[in-house]
C-alpha cells in the first residue's frame, strides 16, 4: 500500500475530461449545469466592490471556479459589516457568489469545467495565440527584408539612370532638351574626327577621301563635285523643304599629308578641280526629281553623318587596325620569312615604317574607331536620323526614375505595415503570457484536487506545454 501511495497518477491533458467521467468523478450532464452557473455569474459581476485583486480576476481571463473561491473570500473582508448575529451575510453579494460555488460544486461540475478549459487552452487557444504572434513576428522581418530590397532596387535603378545619362553625354536634369543639345555639336565632333583622321595613312578608299577632302558631304564623295550648298532656313535636325539661301562648303581642307591618289587606290572617283568654282547644290523634297546638280536628303550629309559612308569608313578602320595589329606582331617575329613576304604585299607608304611608327599608327587609327562606335556616339546618331528617338530614350530612362520612385513608395508602405505588425506583436504577448499564466495555475488546481481524492498521491497533468 505505501508503494501504491507514492505512485503519481499520469493523466495527457487531452484525455483528462474522459478520464474524470470514466470514474464518475463528473456527472455526464455537467454542461447544462454551466450554463446555468455561467449566467449568474454575469449577473453577479455587474455588482462588484472596489477591489483591485477582484479587477484583476474579472479582467482578460475565463472565470472558472478556483477564482470563485477567490472571490468569496475577499468578500468576506469587504462585507463583514453585513454579517447578522446568525454569522450570515444579509449581503446580496454574498449570496450570488455562495450560490454560484455550491451550483459548481455540486456533483463537481467545477472540475469538469476546469478539465475542458486546461484541455482548451493546451490543444486551442494557446497554440492559436502563439501561431499569430509568429506569424506578426515573421511578418516584421518579411517586412523588413522586402524594405531593405526595394531601398537597394531604387538605389541600383537611380545608379544605372545616371550611368545612362552618363552614356549619352548628359546629367539627366531634362533628358529630351539635353539629347536634342547634343546633336548641335554633332557636326564640330565629326569634324574633330575627319581631322584627326589625316593622322592616319591613306591606303583605303574613304581614307584617301578623308585625307583630301575631309568631312565633306556625301554627294561630294560619291559624284567627285564639290558642292556649296544653298540652305535657306535649314538648320540642324529642321526639314528640307523650301530651301534656298547659301552657306559656303570649302573645297580644300588641309589635312597635313599632300598625296595623291593613285589610279589603283582610288579607282572610280572622279576628284574633280580643285580649283573650280563651287557647284551651287539645291535642297529639295526627297519625293521630288532630282536633277543633275542637286543634292537632297541623305546627300546633303557629310560622309560621316551618312550611315552608308560612315560604315565604309568605319570598315575601313577596322581593316586597317587589323593590318596594323598583324603587322607589329610580326615585327616581333625577327626572322619570319613568311611574314616579311605578307608585308612585301602591303601599300608602299607603311612599307619601310619603323615598329614605334606602326604602333603609333594604330593608336590613331584605334582611337577614331573608339570616338566613332562608341555608345554616346551611337545614341547622336539615332538622335540624329529619328526626332522620335529622343522621346523613346527619354521615356526608357523616365522609367527607371519612376520605378525607384515606386519602390521608395512601397518601401514607405512596407515601414507602416512592418509598425503595424509590431503592435499586433505587442497586443498579443500580453495574452500569450496570462494564458499561459492561468494554464499553469490551472494546472495546479486541478493536480491538488485530484490529489486529495486519491489520498494525497501525486498527480502529473502530461502535455501541458503553453
Amino acid at each position: 500500500m505505501e508503494n501504491i501511495q507514492s505512485l503519481p497518477i499520469d493523466i495527457q491533458t487531452s484525455k483528462l475530461l474522459d478520464w474524470l467521467l470514466d470514474r464518475r468523478h463528473c456527472n455526464l450532464k455537467w454542461q447544462n449545469a454551466v450554463k446555468e452557473i455561467r449566467e449568474k455569474i454575469n449577473v453577479a459581476i455587474q455588482d462588484m466592490p472596489e477591489n483591485e485583486e477582484i479587477k484583476q480576476l474579472l479582467s482578460g481571463s475565463y472565470i472558472h471556479y478556483f477564482h470563485c473561491l477567490r472571490i468569496v473570500e475577499i468578500l468576506r473582508g469587504t462585507e463583514a459589516s453585513s454579517k447578522n448575529i446568525f454569522g450570515r451575510y444579509s449581503s446580496q453579494r454574498m449570496k450570488d457568489w455562495q450560490e454560484i460555488v455550491s451550483l459548481y460544486e455540486a456533483d463537481n461540475v467545477y472540475l469538469a469545467e476546469a478539465a475542458s478549459l486546461l484541455s482548451r487552452n493546451v490543444s486551442y487557444e494557446g497554440p492559436a495565440l502563439r501561431k499569430q504572434l509568429a506569424k506578426a513576428q515573421q511578418l516584421q522581418q518579411e517586412l523588413s527584408r522586402r524594405e531593405v530590397e526595394g531601398q537597394s532596387s531604387a538605389a541600383d535603378l537611380k545608379e544605372r539612370y545616371y550611368t545612362a545619362c552618363k552614356q549619352y553625354g548628359i546629367t539627366g536634369e531634362h533628358v529630351a532638351r539635353e539629347l536634342q543639345a547634343l546633336v548641335k555639336d554633332l557636326p564640330a565632333v565629326l569634324e574633330e574626327v575627319g581631322k584627326d583622321a589625316a593622322k592616319s595613312e591613306p591606303v583605303l578608299h574613304m581614307l584617301i577621301f578623308g585625307q583630301k577632302r575631309g568631312n565633306a558631304t556625301f554627294y561630294e564623295w560619291r559624284t567627285g563635285k564639290v558642292p556649296t550648298i544653298d540652305w535657306g532656313d535649314f538648320g540642324s535636325g529642321a526639314d528640307t523643304q523650301g530651301v534656298n539661301s547659301a552657306i559656303t562648303v570649302e573645297d580644300g581642307i588641309d589635312w597635313g599629308i599632300s598625296l595623291e591618289p593613285s589610279s589603283e587606290d582610288a579607282a572610280g572617283i572622279d576628284w574633280g578641280d580643285s580649283e573650280a568654282a563651287p557647284i551651287e547644290i539645291e535642297i529639295v523634297d526627297v519625293g521630288a526629281d532630282c536633277p543633275e546638280g542637286v543634292a537632297r536628303g541623305e546627300d546633303a550629309l557629310s560622309v560621316l553623318e551618312n550611315s552608308q559612308s560612315r560604315s565604309q569608313f568605319i570598315d575601313e578602320l577596322t581593316e586597317l587596325e587589323t593590318f596594323l595589329t598583324q603587322r607589329l606582331s610580326e615585327m616581333g617575329e625577327e626572322g619570319d620569312v613568311v611574314a616579311m613576304s605578307q608585308f612585301q604585299m602591303a601599300p608602299s607608304v607603311i612599307q619601310g615604317q619603323s615598329r614605334e611608327h606602326v604602333r603609333e599608327m594604330l593608336s590613331v587609327v584605334q582611337d577614331l574607331l573608339v570616338r566613332l562606335t562608341s555608345l554616346r556616339m551611337q545614341h547622336l546618331f539615332m538622335i540624329q536620323a529619328s526626332p522620335g528617338y529622343v522621346e523613346r530614350v527619354s521615356e526608357v530612362l523616365r522609367q527607371k526614375l519612376k520605378q525607384a520612385d515606386i519602390l521608395l513608395l512601397k518601401g514607405a508602405t512596407m515601414v507602416e505595415k512592418r509598425q503595424e505588425a509590431l503592435e499586433e506583436q505587442s497586443r498579443l504577448e500580453p495574452r500569450v503570457n496570462l494564458l499561459a499564466g492561468c494554464t499553469r495555475e490551472l494546472q495546479k488546481m486541478i493536480e491538488e484536487d485530484i490529489s486529495k481524492r486519491y489520498n494525497n498521491r501525486p498527480v502529473n497533468l502530461m502535455g501541458v506545454n503553453i
